[in-house]
């Protein structure tokens, strides 16, 4: 399915702006992927002196304190994300100082962002008004084949493990990969059943549509798509086939969209093939966001301007995954600080009332916002914490290895 063109304004009514912030007041957003903590990293080596999000850091970064207040952000899964040339022991080890990365900023941000673990955490930090803090993995590289290391993530406070990232492991397909296990191996399999004992969330962003389908087999606790949007409005590999969207009623999982134009808006998909082989033709990797490389992007963007992409573009997309996954298995995830360019009016953290706006114009109820914003995301949590504890009142922890079971 493909939606026509949207004539509703870029920019939201008054009225409607006000409305939408009304209710993020009450409901605010639950976002599922925000790459502050591995911007950080490149851009200033860790020194949260250097880069304080409690200042202004408009220019610098798309997160800071004042604008999540703004954008009516309640609860962020920060990522902590490595890049997959990145491996082995040098994926968990940056791994662990991503993980330290968002334990300094709870630490130095303590009256405004809350440490969360489970749902009940998350509700407790909404009604103290505070931003529930929680931590996705992005990539199962980061655990180096190894099931202990998955759990001792978990105990370190990582709640979702996305099980690829751009590129295929021993054991998943990637989605911008060639296909290699055909979704998912014997111990990528038992990676999900290892998860689903532990409480970990399995994220399907990222992902090959078979590793997809091979994960939804697999699984007896809901799935998230961390930040995907639908392939049926942008035919991007990155974006979740309708088939799979399907299933999530019966998984009980939440798909949540992303904003990154380059998998929303279709006339971006081309440009970023070429702006990508620009930035690696200057002997930049193409998620390169350091100030050099933006001046390679930006040097290319004079001479081929970018499709822009806007809220209405994204509004697109909910529309149809609600049509298809239904109101409770949709959610939001921008993948803010992840992505060199971002949507007009979602341009960072304080956009999220632009897109409820938006929404609201095209007759979306409140109780389902409410359920976009909130309700759902703090559903699945809790819900895998359920499956988590039955699961562990009957076995122990998998002691399974790679070889074992692929040989």
């Amino acid at each position: 399915m493909t939606h026509p063109e949207t004539t509703h304004p870029e920019k939201p009514h008054p009225e409607e702006l006000a409305e939408a912030r009304s209710l993020l007041a009450e409901f605010p957003v639950v976002d599922g992927h925000n790459d502050l903590p591995w911007a950080l990293r490149e851009k200033a080596g860790y020194d949260i002196d250097r880069l304080d999000i409690a200042a202004d850091q408009t220019g610098n970064l798309h997160t800071d304190i004042a604008r999540l207040r703004a954008g009516g952000v309640g609860a962020q899964f920060w990522s902590v994300y490595v890049r997959t040339d990145l491996a082995g022991d040098a994926a968990v080890s940056a791994t662990l100082e991503q993980i330290d990365c968002v334990e300094q900023l709870l630490t130095r941000y303590p009256s405004d962002l809350a440490r969360a673990l489970t749902a009940a955490d998350m509700e407790e930090a909404r009604s103290q008004g505070r931003i529930a803090s929680l931590m996705g993995a992005e990539g199962g590289h980061s655990i180096n084949n190894s099931l202990a290391t998955l759990r001792a993530l978990h105990t370190l406070g990582v709640r979702y493990m996305t099980l690829t990232h751009n590129d295929n492991i021993a054991w998943a397909d990637s989605a911008t990969d060639e296909p290699g296990v055909g979704g998912l191996s014997p111990f990528g399999h038992e990676v999900v059943r290892e998860m689903n004992r532990a409480g970990m969330l399995v994220d399907l962003s990222h992902v090959a549509a078979t590793t997809m389908r091979a994960a939804l087999d697999t699984s007896v606790a809901p799935v998230i798509f961390s930040h995907s949007s639908s392939r049926a409005v942008c035919d991007h590999p990155r974006n979740i086939p309708d088939d799979v969207l399907e299933r999530l009623p019966g998984n009980g999982g939440v798909a949540m969209a992303t904003f990154v134009p380059k998998f929303v808006l279709q006339a971006a998909v081309d440009w970023t093939l070429a702006a990508d082989e620009n930035m690696r033709a200057h002997g930049f990797h193409h998620l390169d966001t350091t100030p050099e490389a933006m001046k390679v992007h930006a040097a290319f963007e004079e001479r081929s301007p970018r499709p822009v992409a806007t809220a209405a573009t994204v509004a697109d997309h909910l529309d149809h995954m609600r049509e298809v996954a239904g109101i409770d298995h949709i959610g939001i995830g921008g993948d803010f600080d992840g992505t060199a360019f971002t949507p007009s009016g979602l341009d960072d953290v304080a956009g999220y009332p632009n897109l409820i706006a938006e929404l609201l114009t095209r007759g979306w109820s409140k109780p389902d916002l409410a359920k976009l914003t909130w309700r759902n995301a703090v559903r699945v949590l809790g819900a895998a914490e359920d499956v988590s504890r039955d699961i562990s009142s009957r076995r122990g922890p998998s002691i399974a290895t790679l070889s074992q079971l692929d040989g």
